[in-house]
Parts: C-alpha cells; sequence; structure tokens
C-alpha cells in the first residue's frame, strides 16, 4: 500500500506525516509526501523535531506530485489548500481523505511558541496515524466505502494538549 500526504509547499505538515508514518508502518506500506506548489526545501524545525524523535530525517526533501516514484493508493491532505485542489489526472479514482492541521511554519511568537506549534502539528498527525495502522485494514481494505468513513472520522482526531491527563 502506497499511501500520499499531500500538502501545497511539502515543507512541514506532509513531511512530518511521510516521516512519521514509514518509522510507524508495517513492512509492505510506504508513505510518500508532495505538495501541489512545493518550496523546495523542509522546514528545519520538521527536520529537529522527527529527529528528536527518533524518525530518520535522512533523504526526505520537498517535492511536487508531478514527480512521484508511485501512483498512491490513498491520498490524505493535510492542508485546506490541498484539499480543495483537484488531484492531477494520472492519480485516477484513488481514494482520498482530509486529516488538515494547522501549519506550524506560519506561527509566530517566541521560540518556544514556534516549538509548540510544531509539536502540535507533529502530535496530531502521529495520533491520526497511529489510529490508521490501528485499523482492521485486512477487512476495511476491499470495501472502500468503510475504509473512507475510517479515514474521515480518523481526520477529526486531536490529540491531548501537553501535560493533560486523560
Amino acid at each position: 500500500m502506497n499511501i500520499l500526504f499531500l500538502c501545497t509547499g511539502n515543507s512541514c505538515r506532509s513531511i512530518l506525516a511521510e516521516a512519521t508514518f514509514n518509522h510507524l508502518a508495517p513492512p509492505g506500506w510506504r508513505a510518500m509526501s508532495a505538495g501541489s506548489k512545493p518550496t523546495g526545501q523542509v522546514h528545519p524545525r520538521s527536520l529537529a523535531l522527527l529527529a528528536r524523535e527518533g524518525i530518520p530525517t535522512a533523504g526526505y526533501h520537498s517535492k511536487s506530485w508531478d514527480n512521484l516514484p508511485v501512483t498512491p493508493d490513498l491520498v490524505l491532505t493535510v492542508c485546506a489548500n490541498a484539499a480543495g485542489e483537484t488531484c492531477p489526472a494520472y492519480l485516477g479514482p484513488v481514494l482520498r481523505s482530509h486529516w488538515g492541521v494547522d501549519d506550524p511554519a506560519h506561527a509566530t511568537g517566541t521560540d518556544a511558541e514556534i516549538d509548540a506549534a510544531f509539536t502540535t502539528a507533529y502530535r496530531t498527525l502521529r495520533a491520526r496515524i497511529e489510529a490508521f495502522l490501528a485499523l482492521p485494514l485486512p477487512e476495511l481494505l476491499p470495501h472502500r466505502d468503510r475504509l473512507q468513513i475510517a479515514l474521515d472520522q480518523i481526520g477529526q482526531l486531536t490529540p491531548q494538549p501537553l501535560g493533560v491527563s486523560q
């Protein structure tokens, strides 16, 4: 299964999702990321956060959805702009879901506040990826309608704020 995390710039959220998914996924599952208008560089705070989390960062770069190595089976948009864009025709009738996350690249304030925005984006994406990987995927994959519902529900998940116990 090949999953595409799609954003406009492919510098923060989609890279965080791609690296996190690849770190957590079972063998045979692969994530890619791309942007409709890639910035051409990965935000340094994204790479630093991934490294702090023990997730390898080698090889991740900002790239266009026009240059994917394989056609994805599933497209997950992580920004509102990408959710509204029409995917390239070569993607065909691929299953899509929107997992919107605020863009930490636009965060302002102190270094701690900006780092907190990146951490929130990462924690949200990781919680959603973990929920996806916990699905009974062998049962859902043959049923696009049921899988679509599950994916859309996962896109609404938000993790507890740091320091809040359940």
